[in-house]
């Protein structure tokens, strides 16, 4: 009997069950891949906004995560929100003393709501972060916040961020182009070593996008040590949540941006 897979997820709390911790677990079941989490804070949020952030201090994040290796082997970790600077730092020591071939960087700093989620002074330590991480996951603003310029405009625009990204240190970087006004496709694009791939998929038409980075984010952790590449992984993590958003206003959730439908391949009525 082969061993199940175990991914990891350090992240926030999302109550409402869309984004953050609560996204990647269901993310990891839905593909077949057993989910632990290490939370670095709780959020007061529902589908229309944040209202509140209680952060975990560091020295715990770091208890949770030297406790939960010293007893579980993981084979994929994914990062969402870390909150502050000091977070930031646990989680680049803990990755130090525990470098991995699976590491996925989601660097979270404004939620779908438009609420921030990372203090500004963490953004030099999350650049610091980033040579960690064997794939980061920004979007086009988090792109932006992490090269101090403006938001990419163009396909070209996203990819002279992403040559950027790796000039600064990333070994790989997946931007999300889904905010591009000019596109009628949802656009990603994916600069790995062997070069550029695009990832293309028809826009969604709905309001329910709530956790889309996280979904993504943890998806690509899930799939990678199921696939050959990183390319492979990113193509069906695409088209996974491209099918999630596509079922999203089936589950009805809140009056404001409401989750994708994770369980979209196993929830059939």
């Amino acid at each position: 009997m082969t061993r199940r897979l175990v991914a990891l997820s350090i992240a926030g709390s999302d109550p409402s069950g869309g984004a953050g911790i609560q996204a990647d677990l269901k993310t990891f079941s839905a593909l077949g891949v057993y989910g632990t989490s290490v939370i670095t804070a709780l959020t007061a949020q529902n589908t229309v906004g944040v209202t509140g952030v209680h952060v975990v201090p560091a020295d715990f994040v770091t208890q949770q995560l030297e406790t939960l290796v010293a007893d579980v082997r993981v084979d994929a970790i994914k990062i969402g929100m870390l909150a502050n600077a000091g977070i930031i730092g646990a989680v680049a020591d803990f990755l130090g003393r525990h470098p991995h071939e699976h590491v996925v960087l989601d660097p979270v700093m404004v939620a779908t709501s438009g609420d921030r989620l990372l203090d500004d002074d963490a953004i030099a330590a999350m650049r610091d972060l980033i040579p960690l991480a064997s794939l980061i996951t920004p979007n086009l603003a988090e792109a932006a916040a992490l090269l101090d310029t403006r938001a990419a405009r163009s396909l070209a625009d996203m990819r002279l961020h992403a040559i950027t990204l790796q000039e600064l240190g990333a070994n790989r970087v997946l931007i999300k182009g889904g905010h591009l006004d000019d596109s009628p496709d949802a656009v990603d694009l994916l600069l790995d070593v062997d070069g550029e791939a695009l990832l293309r998929a028809a826009r969604v038409d709905t309001v329910n996008t709530h956790g889309t980075g996280c979904t993504l984010s943890s998806a690509l952790a899930a799939l990678r040590p199921q696939r050959d590449s990183w390319l492979e992984a990113a193509f069906d993590a695409k088209s996974w949540l491209t099918a999630a958003l596509g079922a999203a206003d089936a589950l009805e959730i809140g009056h404001g941006h409401g989750p994708v439908n994770h369980f979209h391949e196993l929830w059939t009525d």
